[in-house]
């Protein structure tokens, strides 16, 4: 009974240790933490391991639990005052994040690591910064206004989009009697060059004779550059590489862009007929158009809502003050690339095309990283503020409707998500969207008009 009693008051004095911790200001949203580890606490946790390895040990010569407490000591000295020693920097550690309510961002960074160990005699000291959340004040959300886009579906916007469709569904025939033009989709060697050494290249390419992208670099007179081409032919094209550019050896440089045409081909739409329609499920004419319409006033919807949050977006970031962690980590930097990433999967974009893209998302991310990392610590403050959250319903509805959009099982797009890491992106940018949409509930709305454009063409 006596040593049952013993055991609780051990417990419930483990259970009440505070250890001694400062907690200094280090910079903008960074803390630096000192711990001291008294003796008497070192001496404790040593005792009560040596104690539970003698209870275990199995020693020869001695049945468990009867070797010497000595002999024990002796034995596992170094090994046991190594795990109290990680005992101990654990404990307190945790302590000092919860205790002090530390909103721990990244990793702890130790004041000299490689001395931080148990000595022989005495306490044990050490200290470590850590970025934490930052102190946020969200500013009045009373009197907010917003405007709102009125944008209609017009016949023009919708017989586009059936253009669009028809290119979608069209076949690529081969062009033999002429050179490049307008619209042609182009097999090419490409080569890429500075001063006239090569820097990169890139064989068997698609090229479609149009404004776009070559090498990550914008070419808006590409169909200009190439017309008159033929199959052998070879053009250059001289233009200047973004000082965004992933590339650090065409970053900023002029740049020469060798495309050697080898196979020229032109788009032939679908012709709208039976055996079309029916391949996308419809049987008259009239019901894909309404169809078209249908999606096209989905997607307006959807684009007008994010108009009116991103209004919201400018709002908290030009009036709410807040001093960023100095070190943007690159695990933070990779979240503006996760977060561009799947904003692209939300607007249709399919992975392969944006994993192949991935270097193009990560240039200009550090730049933008200060503006995400603060839109993203006052967003989930707001979260929080408002118990704005996403259930696994809501989750799973929006993977359902991604899935939908690239013709693949939910379950499989989900997996595939929770292993790169995109699921919990989704998850922040839902979260944040319920939490940015409650204070749209609360905020003086104006609708203004605006002029319908046509769909653009693919």
């Amino acid at each position: 009974m006596a040593e049952n009693e013993a055991a609780v008051a051990d417990q419930q004095q483990e259970e009440e240790y505070t250890y001694q911790i400062k907690i200094e200001d280090a910079g903008p949203a960074t803390k630096k933490v000192t711990v001291e580890i008294p003796k008497d606490r070192i001496d404790a946790k040593l005792s009560e391991q040596f104690k539970e390895l003698r209870r275990e040990a199995a020693l020869p010569g001695f049945r468990p639990g009867h070797a010497p407490q000595k002999l024990i000591e002796k034995r596992f000295n170094n090994d046991v005052r190594e795990q109290v020693r990680r005992t101990l920097i654990s404990e307190s550690y945790e302590q000092a994040v919860e205790k002090n309510n530390l909103q721990v961002i990244g990793e702890p960074e130790f004041d000299n690591p490689d001395a931080i160990k148990l000595p022989e005699d005495g306490g044990m000291n050490y200290s470590f910064q850590v970025e934490v959340q930052p102190d946020i004040t969200i500013p009045d959300l009373k009197n907010l206004k917003i405007k709102k886009p009125k944008i209609a579906v017009t016949e023009e916007n919708v017989n586009q989009a059936l253009a669009n469709l028809r290119q979608q569904q069209g076949a690529l025939v081969p062009v033999e009697d002429r050179g490049i033009e307008d619209g042609d989709y182009i097999i090419a060697d490409v080569h890429v060059k500075v001063d006239g050494n090569e820097v990169t290249h890139q064989h068997d390419a698609q090229v479609i004779s149009r404004a776009g992208r070559i090498a990550g670099i914008q070419i808006d007179d590409l169909a200009n550059e190439l017309k008159g081409a033929k199959s052998g032919e070879t053009r250059t094209i001289k233009t200047h590489a973004p000082d965004t550019h992933p590339n650090e050896q065409l970053k900023d440089k002029d740049v020469e862009i060798e495309i050697a045409v080898k196979d020229i081909k032109r788009l032939e739409e679908a012709e709208i007929n039976e055996a079309f329609l029916q391949d996308l499920g419809f049987t008259k004419q009239e019901e894909l158009m309404d169809a078209l319409r249908q999606q096209m006033e989905e997607r307006i919807q959807y684009d007008i809502q994010n108009s009116m949050r991103e209004q919201v977006n400018q709002y908290l970031l030009a009036n709410t003050p807040i001093e960023l962690p100095t070190k943007l980590s690159d695990r933070q930097a990779d979240r503006v690339v996760n977060r561009r990433a799947t904003d692209l999967m939300m607007r249709g974009m399919p992975r392969e095309q944006i994993e192949a893209n991935i270097e193009q998302l990560r240039g200009g991310a550090k730049d933008e990283a200060g503006r995400e990392l603060k839109l993203f610590f006052i967003l989930q403050k707001i979260a929080n503020d408002q118990n704005a959250d996403v259930d696994e319903a809501e989750l799973n509805g929006r993977i359902a409707m991604l899935a939908a959009q690239r013709g693949q099982r939910p379950e499989k797009m989900k997996q595939q998500m929770a292993k790169d890491g995109s699921l919990q992106n989704l998850y922040i940018q839902m979260r944040e969207q319920k939490a940015v949409d409650k204070i749209l509930e609360q905020a003086q709305i104006e609708d203004v008009e605006v002029p319908a454009t046509p769909e653009k063409k693919d």
